[in-house]
């Protein structure tokens, strides 16, 4: 009975909607806001102690920032981190699915950037 109960409740728990974003060229195209939130601010605002505007451009009308725009550098530098780090756990650390801002991954941001913008040496000049 107690299965059954169970069961019936998670069947009824909604899944997380996928966003509407675009431009997405690592993460999953059908990533829910839940899990892009997660990602941007436990892995890059946590991992590199910095904000959006980092890698993310202002928006033309200069309100708020625009996610979309290749514009700043750092927002493709970002996108080989987030290539490497995913390299790096299957290749050395043999995780057979890693995915961004899973707590399965051995390597992620914060191994090397430690809440800094950039890791220890690697500040640019």
């Amino acid at each position: 009975m107690a299965a059954t109960v169970t069961i019936a409740a998670a069947a009824s728990i909604p899944k997380a909607e996928p966003g509407n974003y675009t431009n997405l060229k690592v993460l999953p195209k059908d990533i829910s806001s839940k899990d892009l939130q997660s990602i941007m601010a436990d892995d890059f605002e946590d991992g590199l102690g910095v904000s959006c505007g980092f890698c993310h451009a202002n928006a033309k009308d200069g309100h708020g920032l625009d996610f979309a725009a290749d514009t700043k550098p750092e927002k493709e530098i970002a996108r080989a981190m987030m290539r490497m780090t995913i390299g790096v756990n299957k290749k050395y650390f043999k995780v057979k699915h890693p995915k961004l801002g899973d707590a399965a991954l051995v390597v992620s941001c914060t191994t090397c950037h430690k809440g800094q913008p950039f890791p220890d040496g690697a500040e640019p000049k």
